[in-house]
């Protein structure tokens, strides 16, 4: 069915940086954006609860929504629960893995610098696309949980505090090799909504990169040749009270998005 929409999923707001590219390749499609801000944060999480609660939020909102496709936009949920959202959907799903690869190609110093969740950085999916894409570049990771909460308190409104930002950097800085970093890979959704804090800590001679836009030509792709029709906004979905969304209104009214409703 042409109104049929794309599901959207992420523990908070930091999909919006994928649902941002989307729109630009896909102007015209339904979307529904699912964030579990009753499950939020993923990143302290073990990735067993991470598995049961991802499948079985996707699984239910499959039935309730019927979407054409699934795009699991966040980073720690993907790198654990994919293949298993995968078995539970009969519909495509699309993922979010670190833009490792697009990165070893555009490095002049061969270091690239990774922030993300714990629960990202220490999967040994991560290894392998180091191992697979890494194309012999130093790879310096670290976990940057702050900025979840940080760039969820930006979209409501909040300032965001320079001194964490800088302790990053600094973390990153002091690790071998960290002083020749002209890379940064974004390992979670989040953190793309940071862009303008990070360039300032960073520098703009320091890249960053993300997944969103190959992320949102994947979908395209998947979706060429099929019909679109809006029946209205998109719709913007929240698990738990209604009040986890407070203050997003303005962020949410800029991209399209109707009141926000309870899942």
């Amino acid at each position: 069915m042409p109104s049929s929409p794309i599901l959207l999923f992420d523990s908070g707001v930091g999909g919006l940086s994928v649902y941002d590219a989307l729109r630009k390749v896909l102007p015209h499609a339904p979307v529904i954006y699912a964030a579990d801000l009753a499950g939020l944060p993923y990143g302290t999480k073990t990735e067993a609860q991470i598995a049961a609660r991802v499948s079985g939020l996707l699984g239910r909102m499959a039935e309730r929504y019927q979407p054409r496709l699934a795009c699991i936009a966040c980073n720690t949920a993907s790198t654990i629960a994919l293949g298993m959202v995968r078995d539970v959907l009969e519909i495509p799903v699309v993922g979010t893995v670190p833009a490792i690869k697009p990165a070893a190609a555009l490095t002049k110093t061969g270091t690239i610098g990774l922030i993300g969740t714990d629960a990202t950085i220490r999967q040994a999916y991560v290894d392998d696309l180091e191992a697979r894409f890494g194309n012999g570049t130093r790879l310096l990771r670290i976990a940057a949980p702050g900025l979840v909460a940080a760039a969820e308190a930006k979209l409501r409104g909040h300032p965001v505090d320079p001194a964490l930002i800088a302790d990053i950097r600094a973390r990153l800085a002091a690790m071998p090799g960290g002083d020749t970093i002209d890379t940064l890979v974004l390992a979670c959704t989040h953190f793309p909504l940071l862009a303008d804090e990070l360039a300032a800590a960073f520098g703009d001679q320091v890249a960053q990169v993300d997944g969103a836009q190959g992320i949102a030509r994947r979908i395209a792709d998947l979706l060429k040749g099929q019909d679109f029709a809006a029946s209205g906004p998109n719709r913007f979905i929240t698990t738990g009270p209604l009040s986890g969304a407070a203050g997003l209104e303005p962020a949410l009214t800029a991209r399209g998005f109707g009141a926000a409703e309870a899942f």
